[in-house]
């Protein structure tokens, strides 16, 4: 008897724990929740910009999430995780969609960008540091040489394709 208490104890443990589990977020924009994680299924209700969301479970670029009493599947890159409302910091929050928590170890792997418009991208300026850090993580020839042989990947000589020319095109006056 008592061997199956155990296992029965950490059953109801983790049922009653997994609310607690779900992270909360943010809708970024207007969207709607699909029954599966795919843009081609049935649309099952919509949200609105700035709607708290708790964020069940991940699937590729898809989150399953619950808003008031409907649950569906929302893009990733719609959600902002976390409880920063519209205003968050950016990074951190497309890494706390990306793995429902806010762990940066456990990112596989975020596709896109966010959170910039046309007048971010206006008021943009040049910072040398940040292209010197980003600098810093360049291979040599020699680490990918060296990275590629360790995945077994050889050389293939390809002919380069031919310059491209210039369309000669008949002046109007030629014409005449």
């Amino acid at each position: 008897m008592k061997a199956f208490l155990v296992p029965a104890c950490a059953l109801v443990l983790c049922v009653a724990a997994a609310p607690a589990l779900a992270a909360s977020g943010t809708v970024l924009r207007n969207d709607k929740l699909y029954s599966q994680p795919s843009a081609t299924s049935k649309a099952t209700a919509s949200v609105n910009r700035g709607t708290s969301v708790n964020i069940l479970a991940r699937q590729g670029g898809w989150l399953r999430v619950s808003a008031g009493r409907s649950t569906g599947w929302i893009r990733l890159l719609s959600v902002r995780a976390g409880a920063g409302g519209l205003g968050g910091a950016g990074l951190g929050d497309v890494v706390g969609a990306a793995t429902t928590r806010s762990n940066p170890s456990r990112v596989v792997a975020v596709a896109g960008l966010r959170g910039l418009n046309d007048e971010d991208l206006k008021q943009a300026k040049f910072n040398g540091d940040e292209l010197a850090r980003l600098n810093a993580w360049q291979a040599t020839p020699a680490q990918a040489r060296s990275f590629a042989s360790q995945g077994g990947l050889k050389t293939a000589n390809v002919a380069a394709l031919p310059a491209p020319q210039p369309e000669q095109k008949a002046s109007p006056w030629e014409a005449n």
